[in-house]
């Protein structure tokens, strides 16, 4: 059972993309059904301001008693230089390092994201999960809204 998930940006804008549309509004219409928390950051806040304001809006949709919101700490910070400075990404996915170590720091059950490029790639996973092991903090379950579709 999912109790808590972490989205990236990749997620709200999947909401409105016609590829990737449909299994993002039923991972949305889960969120909601299943009460399950919404885990945000001000890095997700920060990159929403430049989208489109209906992805914007998005956020509105979730109650609010389900979203929990955090800032980047310097141990979060820390954390995504090392995801760097081990070479499981390049220094221009800074950002998509901060939402993993957010992600790990916070305790999220799961992060969502549609990057199959830096975040949901399973050599990534792989790479954040071995940093996540060797600095003491907890492996990192990382999903598509495509993999957490509910089957009946």
């Amino acid at each position: 059972m999912i109790k808590s998930a972490y989205l990236d940006t990749s997620v709200f804008g999947g909401y409105f993309d016609e590829e990737f549309s449909e299994p993002t509004v039923h991972f949305f219409d889960r969120i909601i059904r299943e009460n399950i928390e919404l885990i945000i950051s001000e890095v997700l806040t920060a990159e929403l301001e430049n989208a489109p304001e209906r992805v914007r809006n998005l956020l509105n949709s979730i109650p609010n008693y389900q979203i929990k919101s955090f800032d980047v700490s310097q141990e979060a910070e820390q954390l995504a230089k090392t995801y760097i400075t081990e070479k499981v990404v390049g220094k221009t996915s800074y950002a998509d390092c901060l939402h993993i170590a957010l992600a790990t720091l916070c305790h999220a059950d799961i992060l969502v994201s549609w990057n199959f490029k830096h975040i949901v790639n399973i050599d990534r996973i792989r790479g954040y999960n071995s940093v996540n092991l060797k600095q003491g903090y907890k492996m990192i379950e990382i999903y598509s809204p495509l993999e957490l579709g509910t089957y009946e």
